[in-house]
């Protein structure tokens, strides 16, 4: 028999969709309720939400401030493994719910819940990734997902819903599309952007410059790296979260990061979403070209070839994963000596690598310069090229021989 619901800690947004799940927890349920929100950098939009949450119903309203904890334990190990998602996706929203559910899994506990909701919908990943992590910390824990359950099919039924509650809201019907926001992107989907052929309108960006409207003058940066994780921007040093937030302001300024993509969801489905990335675009830039004058060709070459299975695992919610923990240690492993400098050049929307440096650097100029040396003997090739050819000169003998 299924226990009753005494008190829920609801992952709570103040947007359409869990304002009008908080009132519908207490009318459905008769239970308690306690608003809770983590602050990943979504910066404004926190203000009024105590007041907006017990307006709503909320018992007590919980706000944990996790700035620094998202960015310097989910997005750097995510940087340090190069983390791309199909090639494009940086993995904002995918490195945030684990935070989160973190986070709320201790309020839980501190509280006395005996049950979770959030307000992830049927067709999306957040399900996954909340409901995976909260299984993590807390087995028995009961979840509860509105959009599985209740009789709302669309935003427009939400609308209604809120209207008729009296439930003050933010979205329209002119303006429909979701949007997530915190300290590594922002992301919008749905609504007008389900259509992957409508170019998005240029006043939705929030956090970069239209590239056409950036400045004439490019902006150099200096980012220095500490066993794999950025320390410091131009030689001055900073916390993960500080770090992080100046360079988005830097590279936003100069219209870095944007991305418009269809991506595969774990459920099965394509979905288009649009990014802004600006300090991660260049952080990933960044980082890739300190590790190629750091680390060995076999290590970089082994280690690329895991970024797509590392990706998938933090997309698909499996962040607190033996797995993802495994290939984390392996790719930690190799970090060691990922410090030094790199310089980037921003303009108009790209980035580019114009220098780099470090104390454990393998590149020799001695070694590799086209100008004369004693240090390395070209003859030796002869012999490297036949020992690597042999195996192809074989293969064709073989063949030659079935004609």
């Amino acid at each position: 028999m299924t226990k009753p619901v005494r008190k829920v800690v609801l992952a709570y947004s103040g947007g359409l969709d869990t304002s009008i799940i908080l009132h519908w927890l207490k009318d459905k349920y008769r239970c308690e309720v306690v608003a809770w929100c983590a602050d990943v950098g979504q910066a404004e939009e926190l203000s009024g939400l105590d007041a907006k949450a017990k307006a709503t119903g909320a018992s007590s309203y919980v706000q944990m401030d996790l700035r620094e904890a998202f960015v310097e334990r989910f997005v750097f190990p995510a940087i340090r493994a190069n983390a791309v998602y199909e090639g494009e996706y940086l993995l904002g929203t995918s490195l945030a719910r684990p935070c989160i559910i973190e986070g709320m899994m201790q309020t839980v506990r501190d509280v006395g819940a005996d049950s979770i909701a959030h307000g992830a919908t049927g067709k999306g990943n957040d399900q996954v990734r909340f409901e995976l992590g909260a299984m993590h910390f807390d087995p028995s824990v009961r979840v509860i997902a509105p959009w599985r359950e209740w009789e709302l099919k669309s935003r427009t039924d939400c609308m209604n819903y809120a209207e008729r509650n009296n439930i003050p809201i933010s979205a329209t019907v002119k303006k429909p599309y979701s949007m997530d926001r915190n300290l590594l992107h922002i992301s919008f989907e749905g609504g007008i952007l389900e259509d992957p052929w409508v170019e998005p309108n240029s006043d939705m960006y929030v956090l970069t410059q239209n590239p056409e409207n950036a400045p004439n003058q490019p902006r150099t940066v200096e980012i220095e790296f500490d066993a794999g994780d950025p320390v410091a921007i131009d030689g001055v040093r900073l916390s993960p979260a500080a770090l992080l937030a100046q360079l988005n302001e830097i590279a936003g300024e100069h219209g870095v990061g944007r991305v418009d993509l269809c991506e595969s969801r774990f459920i099965g489905m394509k979905s288009r979403g649009v990014y802004e990335t600006p300090g991660g675009t260049v952080l990933h830039k960044a980082h890739r070209a300190i590790e190629s004058i750091t680390l060995d060709r076999e290590q970089m070459r082994i280690k690329d070839g895991l970024v797509p299975e590392y990706a998938t695992l933090v997309y698909r919610g499996f962040w607190f994963s033996p797995e993802r923990e495994m290939l984390q240690a392996m790719i930690d492993s190799t970090q060691s000596v990922v410090s030094g400098t790199v310089r980037v050049k921003l303009y108009k929307g790209g980035v580019w690598v114009t220098g780099r440096k470090s104390p454990y650097t393998l590149y020799r100029e001695d070694v590799v310069t086209f100008e004369s040396d004693n240090v390395y003997n070209q003859a030796d090739a002869t012999g490297f090229i036949n020992l690597n050819g042999l195996r192809l000169k074989l293969r064709t003998l073989r063949d030659n021989q079935r004609k």
